[in-house]
């Protein structure tokens, strides 16, 4: 396994993560269908290859999935990096949603408990609320960090916009700061690269990647006659916004590349996202050992430059204003001095 500190801060984590989404059983049963004797040979298949970091959430699972997780780590939690998120709904009552200051104190209690430990080491909001004050939930993030329960803090699934103002907001109040953003990227879903990673890379934060197989529809196991298949996870959790005719050109390529490696489309996919130097860590989230094996194998695959660089011209998204604008205004001069 190879390893890589969690942004700018001193927290080491494994570059493959453990996804713990699938743990538990409910209203998504194509995604929740792992139960404990599967989850606790996937834990243990994960912790035996190195992996040291394991990712879940309150909402997965209605909070099952970190029962599950706090239960099967067990004695080996000291040994590991659990992050956790609050922001989704959590029961039927108003306050019972959100990031204000009295959901994220509820839910981080219940996270503490449902997990059977006394710290969480990264607890991260889950979305935007635009009904509570920033300043009143990066003000509690800090008071969660100051009274031992947190350990680092992070953000999912947030604009830009929004996390500069947050981070501007930390360092003028003197309050912990944000050392992560968790976002969904993948090879064929790449605007995050038009105004996140860069500035998280301006900020010195770890980028940690949710479904970096796009679903799973990078793997390649999915064809154009079995997309529609009930039985399969895309069925119904088919939410991420890409062009499935477009998805499976690329693939083509990929499966390309992959054949000369004597890789899986899921490795090279993988291995793409993590020689990113923004890419702290990819989240794999498996339901069968088979499926883990394949996806830990990606952290030691390394792409060559010419792969890597046809990968990316492959899938680049296009330019936006204005950033396209900045592109072509460019002092030729100054560019050409200092090697752009």
């Amino acid at each position: 396994m190879i390893y890589s500190r969690l942004g700018h801060s001193g927290l080491i984590v494994s570059k493959v993560a453990f996804g713990a989404m699938t743990f538990g059983s409910g209203n998504f049963p194509t995604v929740y269908k792992v139960g404990r004797d599967e989850a606790q040979q996937l834990v243990d298949r994960a912790l035996d290859a190195g992996v040291n970091f394991f990712d879940t959430a309150d909402a997965y699972a209605d909070g099952q999935s970190e029962e599950m997780l706090g239960r099967l780590l067990g004695a080996r939690r000291k040994e590991t990096i659990v992050a956790t998120k609050a922001g989704n709904r959590m029961g039927p009552g108003v306050t019972q949603a959100g990031l204000s200051r009295k959901h994220l104190f509820d839910a981080c209690e219940a996270s503490l408990a449902r997990l059977n430990t006394d710290y969480i080491d990264l607890y991260i909001v889950h979305k935007t609320d635009p009904f509570t004050p920033l300043e009143e939930t990066l003000e509690a993030l800090n008071d969660l960090v100051r009274s031992g329960k947190v350990r680092y803090i992070g953000y999912s699934n947030w604009p830009a916009w929004m996390a500069a103002q947050a981070v501007q907001l930390q360092r003028e109040r003197g309050w912990a700061a944000f050392v992560n953003g968790q976002m969904y990227y993948s090879l064929i879903g790449r605007d995050l690269e038009h105004e996140t990673i860069p500035f998280m890379e301006a900020n010195g934060m770890g980028l940690t990647v949710w479904s970096p197989l796009a679903g799973g529809f990078l793997s390649g196991k999915y064809t154009r006659d079995n997309l529609s298949d009930p039985n399969n996870r895309l069925s119904g959790f088919d939410f991420l916004p890409h062009d499935k005719e477009w998805g499976f050109s690329a693939l083509e390529t990929v499966r390309d590349i992959a054949g000369r490696y004597g890789a899986s489309p899921a490795q090279v996919s993988l291995a793409w996202l993590l020689a990113k130097p923004v890419v702290s860590s990819v989240l794999i989230g498996s339901s069968r050992l088979s499926q883990l094996d394949d996806n830990l194998a990606a952290a030691e695959l390394k792409l060559d430059a010419e792969d890597l660089a046809r990968l990316d011209a492959l899938t680049r998204p296009a330019p936006l204003y204005p950033n396209w604008f900045a592109e072509a205004t460019l002092d030729p001069i100054a560019a050409k001095a200092l090697g752009r």
